[in-house]
């Protein structure tokens, strides 16, 4: 008996062995379930989560709002964050960091950096020399970057979704404004990786806006395009976009809705906060002039005071857009002096006349990125807490010339709800209804390189060539290749942004440096020495434009084809066999792209898409075309050049040359890639 039971332990042993493995496999695969969406304010953020049995709710925080300020207060052993810290903004005004996403991706000689200092006098910008960047100096030994203080956030941002879940968060969608650009969108994406999140999508805070709205109106949209404006104000910023809605077929769902961004217009620095300001500097000149006869310092030396001002000024701006007038009143403002002043609106309204001016500007920003006119639009929607402004609504009213603004959306919790749905379809998790997401570069990108040419006379000369990767308004997430085929040596190419035209000065100046990286590619002429009976197809260098909007160059390599015989046994002719080469060139770039280590890797050889229109997701190839102008690049050529189109060094081989019936015998590609990242 006692040999049985020896007998069956073993047995025993295992089955409890496999169902441990079971149970941290149903463990770990209930830890990825959850997943959040942070829509990332001026002022404040929401959060929301999406977990079985909750489907796409607003986070509470531990005061039971449903927003929390991006405030953060840094002591040496301790930190606040939302209601608690911007508590702490009076008592410790240099410490309380506010409003510090306006200085993410900025150098430290941006406009911007300077009037975060004049707006908050309070907080020590230092200079970073590594990174020519700033940082805040809390003390001689603490220090943070504005990226290290949003990781903050961020973390504080889960663990409030992690309390509300009751389980751990990973995944996460994070709003950005739309007109962030590459170097913006990075900081952000440095910031989630130091909070520990996986961010599955950096989504525009717009394009987030009208996915709540399509899909909770979903039943409204058919085969009729639909024309719809968000105007979104803000605290720090106003984004005005045109959205078109319609159903379009899929390959994989059939027909299905689609939203497309059509046009987008914004003003940086237009917002709550601006007007904030302004009834701050109305209300410090008020109470200096109360104790003018008293000898009394400047209210605005006090940083104390200044940050009590801003508090009432933002009580008053909400209270003033109900009322005609209200009282302001502050106990103990400064030297233990109360303050009360009576505030009027059409005082407001004179205080901010000139930013009222501004409304009408990304308006008509939107209908010139679209090419539409304001017939087209069939309603405006307001988004945004600073909409409810009531001359902001009045004068947005009359530049649009409809009857009524649509208030038929939740201004503060839009953005985040349409995060939370695109973080439900992104993650393996949940299955949600197809909605399909066409969003649009706001900045073009294009590559440019310098190549000699010959002239008639035969005198050697330098030709600088531009060619656009990404237009204006173009779908992405998108993946490009541009070839290089006039090249047989190490050569450089400058990855930059396109015509900003449409930019005003200032912006420009806040918008920075317009190159983003340069590429120099070495090891270029040992490839052709290599292969001299070879013939080079080019050089192909691959783009990536993903989903957060983040561009990235995947790889480059060189390509040759050669003619071979092919073995008697199975043919008796000889049939072209592409043989392709792919090598490495070694990637020496600006300290802005960084080198990691390469591994090969057995590849099909990429062809380029068919038809000009570029799709979302789709390659297309564009090619360098000696003669062409720079300007008629912004589309990509079709994949079979016909007439003068393409060089004749350039010609698709598959050109009818009487041959046909050995064109059409399959050809065998042969890939060897070795590729690195950017």
């Amino acid at each position: 008996m006692a040999a049985t039971v020896r007998r069956q332990r073993p047995r025993r042993l295992a089955c409890w062995a496999v169902i441990a493995v079971l149970l941290a496999d149903l463990l770990a695969l209930s830890d990825t379930l959850a997943v959040m969406s942070v829509d990332l304010g001026s002022e404040s953020m929401k959060v929301a989560i999406v977990k079985p049995g909750v489907p796409m709710e607003i986070v509470l925080n531990k005061e039971s709002r449903r927003k929390t300020p991006v405030t953060v207060t840094l002591k040496e052993n301790e930190r606040f964050f939302g209601d608690s810290a911007a508590g702490m903004a009076i008592k410790n005004p240099k410490a309380t960091l506010r409003y510090f996403q306006h200085l993410l991706g900025k150098q430290a000689d941006n406009p911007h950096v300077a009037l975060y200092r004049a707006r908050f006098p309070e907080h020590e910008l230092s200079f970073d020399p590594q990174r020519q960047t700033v940082h805040f100096q809390i003390s001689p030994q603490m220090q943070f970057s504005p990226e290290e203080v949003l990781g903050m956030v961020l973390n504080y941002s889960r663990s409030l979704a992690e309390d509300f879940a009751e389980q751990p968060i990973k995944d996460a969608v994070i709003t950005v404004p739309a007109f962030f650009n590459q170097a913006e969108r990075r900081a952000v994406l440095q910031a989630a990786r130091m909070a520990g999140l996986k961010v599955l999508q950096l989504i525009n805070d717009n394009t987030a806006t009208a996915l709540s709205y399509g899909v909770f109106r979903r039943k409204d949209i058919n085969t009729t395009a639909q024309n719809v404006m968000f105007y979104d104000m803000g605290s720090g910023s106003t984004v005005c976009t045109i959205v078109t809605y319609q159903t379009v077929k899929t390959k994989e769902a059939g027909m299905q809705p689609q939203l497309q961004i059509r046009g987008v217009g914004f003003d940086r620095t237009l917002g709550g906060l601006e007007m904030e300001l302004r009834l701050r500097e109305h209300l410090a000149g008020l109470f200096n002039e109360q104790r003018k006869g008293q000898k009394a310092k400047d209210v605005r030396e006090n940083p104390r005071a200044m940050a009590k001002l801003l508090r009432e000024a933002n009580r008053l701006k909400t209270v003033l857009s109900a009322n005609a007038d209200h009282m302001a009143q502050i106990e103990g403002l400064m030297d233990d002096v109360d303050f009360k002043a009576k505030v009027t609106r059409v005082e407001f309204e004179e205080l901010c006349a000139d930013l009222f001016e501004r409304v009408p500007g990304p308006v008509q920003q939107a209908l010139q990125s679209a090419e539409m006119n304001l017939d087209e639009i069939e309603q405006v929607i307001l988004v945004g807490g600073a909409t409810r402004v009531p001359k902001v609504q009045e004068v947005l009213l009359k530049a649009v010339g409809k009857e009524e603004l649509g208030k038929n959306i939740n201004a503060d919790e839009a953005a985040a709800m349409g995060a939370v749905y695109q973080a439900a379809a992104l993650s393996k998790a949940f299955k949600v209804k197809p909605f399909v997401v066409r969003d649009a570069v706001v900045y073009p990108i294009l590559v440019e390189f310098t190549r000699e040419v010959e002239e008639p006379e035969g005198v050697r000369s330098l030709k600088h060539n531009k060619r656009v990767l990404f237009s204006r308004m173009g779908p992405y997430p998108q993946r490009k290749v541009i070839t290089f085929n006039r090249y047989s040596h190490d050569f450089n190419f400058h990855i930059n942004y396109g015509d900003l035209g449409f930019l005003g000065p200032e912006d420009l100046r806040v918008f920075g440096s317009p190159n983003l990286t340069t590429v120099k590619l070495k090891g270029v002429g040992e490839s052709f020495k290599k292969h001299p009976d070879y013939e080079s197809k080019g050089i192909k260098a691959h783009f990536n434009l993903d989903e957060s909007g983040v561009l990235s160059l995947d790889r480059v390599e060189s390509v040759f084809e050669t003619l071979v015989e092919d073995s008697p046994e199975e043919e008796s002719t000889l049939t072209k066999l592409g043989n392709t080469i792919s090598s490495l060139f070694g990637g020496g770039t600006t300290p802005e792209a960084k080198e990691n280590g390469t591994d090969t890797v057995q590849e099909e050889e990429e062809s380029p898409a068919e038809g000009n229109r570029d799709e979302p997701g789709e390659q297309v190839e564009l090619k360098e075309e000696g003669e062409a102008p720079a300007e008629d690049t912004s589309q990509p050529p079709p994949p079979e050049p016909k007439g003068d189109t393409a060089s004749e060094g350039e010609k698709a081989p598959e050109e009818d040359n009487g041959d046909k019936a050995e064109a059409q015998k399959p050809v065998v590609c042969r890939t060897l890639v070795t590729r690195f990242g950017f």
